[in-house]
């Protein structure tokens, strides 16, 4: 208040300033005429000092009644500025609390008092009077203005801690417009039926025309539910339109349309799943739309059956994806898959092949049936690999390439490999989608538009952004499964793939089915016989898979470490001061599997890297996928794995049991 005594506001004041500036000068200016004057005549002086006497008694007088009508304004300056200080206090809207050191209501203004009805408050504690907003008050930044909602209203809060002093702006009107506002933005989603062709294949058009009928009517139902629109855009694609607050209803439902059309269609023997992508919080509409496709993409890459909502640079969120996928893939999509590599291949100088980090025998097997591919079309290929981060199984099948010097000498480093890319060159990530770990990052980098992906696990929000070719099958039990499907529609002409690239491949095959125990079909078996009459060893298999003295000591040290969780769950966490491989790690995981009672099984271990890794299985009941997901990693509903940095084994254990603890989100580990 006291910044009202500015200059614009008092300009007697200001004048008195300048008078007296002005008198100063003139009688400076008078004291020296009077000089000059006696100088040259001193009765002519006389005269000026007499009259110079009488023009300064008149400015001093001026003077005085300048100043007490100065003082006179200030003093009625002051009193307006206190009245209006106080009257401020008591009718302006912001409401004002002063409170004693004990936390009790010394004072408040008659604006605050009416949101207390008539209730009597000063001298009471606050906590007495209203909790809620004691606990506001208590828990507001100091000297931060923060929206809080008490009672029925919305209010900026601001808290003095210095004074004790407490204040409340109603913005309960303009806070509803922005709920509002904010509830009617739109979001586009597209809905897809994953396998509506293979189902619909062996129907009758009348049973065709049912099915169509029951699925339209139940999405009708559900969206109107929702207060959504719906659109059928063709036999097994819709497009829905939504407000966001109904986004935020069918979130807390779960999304359990698609467990009502699944488990409604398995009971008349044609099991039907839908993949949604949802898309929200951006005001253009085509970057709205295309954000649903790829939200919708990502659901289908991962497995379908689930709906991914995502807005652009944030995080997705993923409902369903409880259920193994089904076997949907067909040979027509092979042999296109197929068609469409050899192309790139014969576009490219050469190519570049590698897997993930830590790599396994599906991951190396896979690289050395793309390398055998690409020698049926002419081109050369050369397997990326860090020969020093490998495991005893691998590095066994490195021993025996030995043998064959061919192949042996298309096997370099990541930094050699550097050095041969090209512009023209592809590179193809087998067994892996995500760039962060892939065994050469910066070769990945160099080549990031020149890339293909042939992966069998579901696909994570980390993703190339223009691959050339994406073959993510999650139907499929390795990725050498994929592969060897392609060497039939392969050119005839060139050599065949030999003994030891169909033995390191159906071990892949055989490690990730853990002894084709899980995530087999029908082409699982198929691609196996193939590899087995291609002279695939099933001894040399064995050979392979055979463990050392000190890994196989390590997995039953980190077994006997196990507790449980939830009675079906089995969990083991590592000492902090011991390191073990990833993959005895994994072998732990997959025996305690064999436990009766065990659903699945987490082994937390402490890596060579530093990080904290955790291996998870399962054998399909709990979605151990959608655990690891929310640790920032991923894989299989049955398979999957994470790695952390920066915290301790304690600290991630902790983690997890919170996550698999968590009783407001079932669906985050259970189907």
């Amino acid at each position: 208040m006291h910044k009202l005594f500015s200059r614009a506001n008092v300009p007697e004041f200001l004048q008195n300033r300048r008078l007296r500036g002005l008198a100063i000068m003139t009688a400076g200016l008078a004291i020296l005429g009077i000089v000059l004057s006696f100088l040259l005549n001193w009765i002519f002086g006389i005269v000026i000092l007499v009259l110079v006497g009488i023009g300064m008694f008149g400015v001093f007088n001026t003077m005085a009644e300048i100043g007490a009508d100065t003082a006179q304004y200030i003093s009625d300056l002051s009193y307006r500025i206190q009245q209006g200080e106080q009257e401020s206090l008591i009718r302006m809207p912001p409401g004002v609390m002063i409170l004693g050191t004990s936390n009790q209501v010394e004072w408040l203004n008659p604006y605050l008092q009416r949101y207390f009805d008539d209730q009597n408050v000063l001298g009471r504690s606050l906590d007495t009077v209203d909790a809620e907003l004691a606990k506001l008050v208590a828990t507001t930044k100091p000297e931060t203005l923060t929206t809080v909602k008490w009672r029925d209203y919305r209010f900026s809060m601001y808290v003095q801690p210095d004074f004790h002093a407490v204040y409340l702006y109603d913005i309960t009107h303009y806070q509803l417009i922005q709920e509002q506002y904010d509830d009617e933005k739109i979001a586009i989603g597209q809905i897809f039926l994953d396998n509506y062709d293979e189902i619909t294949q062996s129907m009758t058009d009348q049973d065709i025309s049912n099915l169509r009928n029951y699925v339209t009517n139940e999405l009708s139902s559900w969206v109107q539910q929702f207060d959504m629109y719906l659109k059928q855009l063709d036999d097994d694609h819709y497009f829905i339109l939504a407000y966001a607050k109904s986004l935020a209803a069918i979130e807390a439902d779960k999304f359990k349309i698609l467990d009502t059309i699944r488990e409604s269609t398995s009971k008349q023997n044609f099991p039907l799943t839908l993949s949604i992508g949802i898309a929200y919080g951006d005001p253009n509409l085509n970057k709205l739309a295309d954000q649903a496709q790829s939200n919708l993409d990502l659901a289908l890459g991962r497995g379908g059956d689930q709906v991914v909502v995502k807005a652009a640079d944030q995080e997705a969120r993923y409902y369903g994806g409880k259920t193994n996928p089904m076997e949907k893939r067909t040979r027509v999509r092979a042999r296109m898959i197929s068609q469409a590599l050899q192309e790139l291949m014969n576009e490219s100088d050469q190519i570049f092949v590698q897997g993930h980090t830590q790599p396994d025998m599906d991951s190396l097997g896979a690289c050395l049936g793309i390398r055998r591919i690409a020698k049926m079309n002419n081109k050369t290929c050369w397997i990326v690999l860090d020969q020093e981060m490998v495991h005893s199984d691998v590095q066994r099948l490195l021993d025996d390439l030995k043998g064959y010097p061919d192949i042996a000498a298309t096997i370099i480093s990541p930094e050699k490999a550097l050095e041969k890319a090209t512009d023209q060159s592809m590179l193809i990530m087998v067994d892996h989608s995500k760039p962060s770990i892939t065994i050469a990052p910066d070769l990945y980098h160099r080549m990031e538009n020149r890339v293909m992906i042939l992966d069998h696990h579901r696909r994570g929000e980390e993703f190339p952004e223009n691959p050339l070719l994406v073959y993510i099958e999650p139907y499929a039990s390795s990725t050498c499964e994929l592969i060897t499907e392609m060497f039939e529609y392969q050119s005839q002409e060139g050599e065949p793939i030999n003994k030891v690239e169909a033995t390191a491949m159906l071990t892949g095959i055989f490690v990730d089915t853990k002894h084709f125990s899980l995530r087999t079909g029908t082409r699982t078996f198929d691609a196996a016989s193939y590899l087995r009459s291609a002279g695939a060893d099933a001894i040399e298999m064995q050979q392979y898979m055979k463990e050392n003295v000190d890994s196989y000591l390590q997995r039953n040290h980190l077994i006997e470490l196990v507790e449980f969780v939830n009675e079906d769950m089995a969990l083991v966490a590592g000492e902090e001061d011991q390191t073990y491989d990833p993959v005895t790690a994994a072998q732990a995981a997959d025996d305690l599997l064999n436990m009766s009672g065990v659903d699945a099984s987490f082994v937390i271990t402490r890596r060579d890297d530093g990080r904290v890794g955790i291996s998870a299985r399962s054998l399909g009941r709990i979605n151990v996928q959608l655990t690891m997901e929310a640790m920032g990693g991923g894989g299989h509903l049955s398979n999957a794995a994470t790695q952390i940095a920066d915290k301790s084994v304690a600290e991630v254990k902790q983690q997890l049991l919170d996550i698999l603890n968590h009783a407001d989100d079932p669906e985050t580990v259970e189907q």
